[in-house]
């Protein structure tokens, strides 16, 4: 079975695939330690450890060389975030594809939002063009990359969300989407009627007041995402640790 069979394998089990986010091979390994059966990369995570703001503010070759380490370190399948696709044209967009094919991921996260300056949501027929094109692309060379897409509709709040949400699920799917990202849709309505809205597995992202794995998995979610949260959280309690070594003045705490 290849790693792109396996990886949508786990999207289609009675169960959601909980889906960690990696920074760095060290948090990869940490992950697949603890029985993650899938890494994703994380773009916000791994443009903070370089020092960008999310958002394709790090460069495409940085981002590359972070996946390649992932995967050449792991055993599981890894997916990688690409955002928009870090290129203006489709040209551009599918040579970074071929790298990713190369360097051996499953698949990819690609948004439908423009992440450069005020975010903002794309036309759903741009958006339907990149699809169409990479599986195209793809087709012709015999190969397969799993494509999670990402829509910002409820994370940017945009009217008529749910509606909206529908639409793209529709129009996704019939461009060759394998499954459908929601960031930030948390309420336990609006997730059931998205996954009754599509074929395509849903994807969820771990957030504050989101249900937990067994109410998600009765909602009939298949793929729940951590996004940069853990790195996030890691950070905090990198920061927490050192202000705790100046309060006692002494290492303890860190051993």
């Amino acid at each position: 079975m290849s790693v792109f069979e396996q990886f949508k394998q786990l999207h289609h089990q009675d169960t959601p695939l909980l889906l960690s986010n990696a920074w760095d091979v060290a948090s990869a390994l940490v992950m697949q330690e603890k029985g993650i059966k899938a890494i994703a990369t994380s773009s916000s995570a791994i443009a903070d450890t370089l020092g960008y703001a999310d958002g394709q503010n790090i460069s495409f070759r940085e981002l590359l060389h972070v996946v390649r380490r992932i995967v050449a370190c792991v055993k599981v399948p890894v997916s990688a975030d690409i955002e928009a696709g870090y290129s203006d044209t489709t040209e551009g967009m599918l040579a970074n594809i071929d790298q990713l094919v190369e360097a051996g991921v499953a698949g990819i996260n690609l948004e439908d939002s423009a992440p450069s300056g005020t975010r903002t949501l794309l036309p759903a027929d741009d958006f339907v063009k990149k699809i169409t094109a990479i599986k195209s692309h793809l087709a012709a060379k015999g190969q397969h990359l799993f494509i999670n897409a990402r829509t910002d509709t409820f994370l940017l709040d945009v009217p008529g969300k749910l509606e909206e949400t529908f639409q793209r699920a529709r129009l996704y799917a019939e461009a060759g989407a394998d499954s459908l990202f929601v960031p930030f849709i948390k309420e336990p309505a609006d997730i059931q009627a998205v996954v009754t809205a599509t074929k395509l597995p849903v994807n969820v992202l771990a957030m504050k007041g989101l249900p937990g794995l067994d109410e998600l998995t009765s909602l009939g979610v298949k793929r729940i995402s951590t996004g940069g949260s853990m790195y996030w959280a890691q950070k905090r309690a990198l920061g927490a640790r050192l202000e705790q070594v100046m309060t006692d003045r002494n290492f303890e705490s860190i051993f």
